[in-house]
């Protein structure tokens, strides 16, 4: 062999071995079984089937003499993977990582087919309702404002309230107080500048809170340029009031018909510009807009798209019954048909046949569901609607907000029947009307409970300081909703105004209707003014019990009104049973209404005793099946109590008095024959203790 070539041949043997390295031992010569090439290329042919040689060799002896190794070539790799001792694990692994994947996409699968709807935003708090003009002063002005607000967003995560409503805050010339909209695409100066409410939505938003306009579509101001373009009967504005023919002779109008204003006397006011009579259900100041036409209509769509463009998340719609009036402007039945026509001048002495709950009106209120709709799809911004109707005795009239299975409207209407609870403040009396709305409510809908907003006295003056905190209870653990008007956490009561410094338009009307005295400033603390403002004066006065009742003084005591609604608001998120569960009445009597909140699947049961009358001993355990000799006390109105146990056979409650009890049982109240008509839930669900899921086929 030429030297050359045996130099080539050593070459390419070096190379093998370095690509080898020093552990792999495969290429390197046996002296006794190789014979020595002649020449070059024979040289490389032996080289060739040394390999493929060592490639047949058994995974055993591979790893015998050799194994993988970082880094090397791709053919070799590729040699390795396909031994048997590597492919089946790879492939078992495979088909393993398969079938878990299938197993957890279909467990997946079953757990949203199976699951209840998820409660949303609005169903997981209490709604709280300020008043702006009277929560907090920013800037000394002796009025609340929208800065104000932003200051004091953090008490709302303390209370663990999640829904702020704000009373109105549009451009008005506040002949109403805000209720009569000048422009409804503005904020009026005295609560600030469009961009500081943007500021405060976006730090309601930064808390993980949601905030609730109202929504004011029945009037106007007559100061709104639609209602001054229309008085001059311009273009389309033309008809977007209610005009009429009528006389006015020796300043006196002959007006249509025999309606009435809420306010009082006649609801028609002659324009002399127009020369026609104007329509306005409220004051003079506030011209009823007309739903019968197009425009108008989409002109009010056009203001909540403007307002949920900036992310506001919903509406409570105000006045919402008086949308629509009957064409043929018939004289409204009287009350009294004793009484002298010319005499009326009392909203309440006229049936409200042909101005209120008109055919078409939900129609309207459908239309703006779906303009809500259009700006809810992505997750967590549902955009909520509540509707005001007072309908009194015609309940049907206030479930028909509720929409039906196949078209929606309000998630609710608020539910005022709480209010009256001072005309029978009894066990028996507030089990009815709490018995009244849950037997009327459609199947599937969610209830709430309202006790108190801006025009009604508040609880600690309508039914006396001594019940507050029972109703306090009450709200927090009905099922559904409680709405809470600002200081009612607190306590607050009404203020004495003098009758020549009402302020109120009703009051003045009607000094016995002033809404002034539940409109006092919110007392946050002991310093001048309670808190609310560094002015020397207010604009209506501060309660002269600030320096015991306010925020500051009650977040410190553990027995005060503030610690136990924060307490029931805590707990009410906590336990599913309060939160979601189902609500089966127990006993009640003239003092004592009692229930029971419980979820299929879960041995906890929470009972609630609630004292609305004298102080009283009651035996639960004869009423209720099993039910356990003791239960625990969660909360009570009465501190010292929580964490105690109470014999269910001898349940006392003193006067005012609220207890909040908690027992295991495996046989709940709404499985029992005997309360088969005394139980009622909004979203079935029932809980999976062993993997701690609610369900709903169950």
């Amino acid at each position: 062999m030429m030297s050359s070539e045996i130099n080539q041949t050593n070459l390419i043997n070096m190379d093998l071995k370095e690509v080898e390295g020093n552990v792999n031992q495969v290429f390197e010569e046996d002296e006794d079984q190789e014979r020595k090439p002649n020449n070059l290329n024979e040289s490389v042919d032996i080289a060739e089937r040394t390999e493929e040689t060592d490639y047949a060799v058994n995974c055993d002896k591979i790893h015998h003499n050799s194994g993988p190794y970082a880094g090397m070539p791709k053919d070799i790799l590729l040699h390795y993977s396909s031994q048997m001792c590597y492919k089946v694990p790879r492939e078992i692994i495979f088909w393993l990582t398969l079938a878990v994947t299938l197993v957890l996409i279909a467990c997946t699968i079953s757990i949203i087919a199976v699951s209840p709807k998820c409660l949303d935003w609005w169903q997981a708090s209490p709604i709280y309702q300020i008043y702006p003009r009277s929560f907090k002063d920013s800037d000394g002005n002796g009025i609340g404002d929208l800065n104000g607000i932003k200051e004091k967003l953090d008490y709302f995560v303390e209370l663990n309230i999640k829904a702020i409503w704000l009373s109105p805050v549009y451009k008005s010339p506040m002949k109403d107080f805000g209720y009569d909209v000048e422009d409804f695409e503005d904020i009026d100066p005295l609560f600030g500048t469009m961009e500081e409410f943007d500021s405060l939505l976006k730090a309601v938003h930064d808390r993980g809170l949601k905030l609730i306009m109202d929504f004011i579509p029945n009037h106007t101001s007559n100061k709104h340029r639609w209602f001054q373009l229309s008085r001059n009967r311009t273009g389309k504005y033309t008809d977007y009031y209610i005009w009429v023919d009528c006389k006015s002779k020796m300043n006196k109008t002959i007006i249509p018909n025999n309606w009435v204003s809420i306010f009082g006397y006649s609801a028609w006011q002659y324009d002399e510009v127009r020369g026609q009579c104007y329509l306005h259900q409220f004051l003079k100041e506030q011209p009823d807009l007309n739903y019968r036409n197009a425009d108008v209509q989409e002109e009010m769509k056009n203001v909540l798209r403007f307002w949920l463009k900036k992310g506001v998340d919903g509406f409570r719609v105000d006045a919402i019954k008086y949308l629509l009036e009957a064409q043929s402007l018939r004289n409204e039945p009287q009350v009294n048909l004793t009484q002298n026509p010319n005499n009326i001048t009392s909203y309440n002495e006229l049936h409200h046949d042909y101005t209120d709950t008109q055919v078409g009106m939900h129609d309207i209120v459908r239309s703006w569901r779906h303009v809500l709709n259009e700006f809810g799809t992505e997750p967590g911004r549902y955009r909520f609607m509540m509707t005001e109707s007072y309908d009194n005795e015609e309940l049907c009239k206030t479930m028909m907000y509720y929409g039906t299975p196949i078209q929606q409207e309000a998630d609710f209407p608020f539910n005022f029947y709480l209010i009256d609870l001072y005309k029978d403040m009894s066990g028996n009396g507030i089990f009815k009307i709490v018995d009244y709305w849950m037997r009327n409510m459609p199947a599937g809908k969610w209830p709430n409970w309202v006790v108190g907003n801006h025009d009604h006295s508040r609880i600690a003056s309508r039914i006396g300081t001594l019940y507050t905190d029972v109703i306090n209870m009450l709200l927090l653990t009905l099922p559904g909703t409680p709405t809470t008007y600002y200081g009612e956490e607190l306590g607050m009561e009404n203020i004495v105004v003098p009758e020549d410094e009402i302020q109120d338009p009703f009051g003045k009307f009607d000094p016995t209707e002033n809404r002034d005295p539940q409109r006092s400033p919110m007392q946050w603390d002991k310093s001048a003014n309670a808190g609310f403002s560094t002015a020397n004066k207010t604009w209506l006065p501060v309660h002269s019990n600030y320096m015991t009742v306010n925020v500051q003084v009650e977040k410190k005591q553990e027995n005060s009104t503030l610690t136990l609604y924060r307490e029931l608001s805590f707990l009410r998120q906590r336990e599913l049973p309060l939160h979601r569960g189902w609500l089966c009445y127990i006993w009640n009597d003239t003092d004592v209404f009692a229930y029971v909140r419980e979820l299929d699947g879960l041995d906890s049961v929470f009972l609630i005793v609630l004292n609305f009358g004298n102080a009283s001993t009651v035996n639960l355990a004869s009423k209720v099946p099993h039910l356990p000799k003791e239960a625990n006390v969660r909360l009570s109105t009465d501190h010292n109590k929580k964490g105690n146990k109470v014999p269910t056979a001898s349940i006392v409650t003193a006067a005012g008095e609220g207890l909040v009890l908690e027992y295991r049982t495996s046989d709940p109240v709404h499985n029992k024959a005997e309360f088969k008509n005394k139980c009622y839930i909004s979203h079935k669900a029932c809980y999976l203790s062993t993997i701690g899921i609610l369900y709903k086929n169950c």
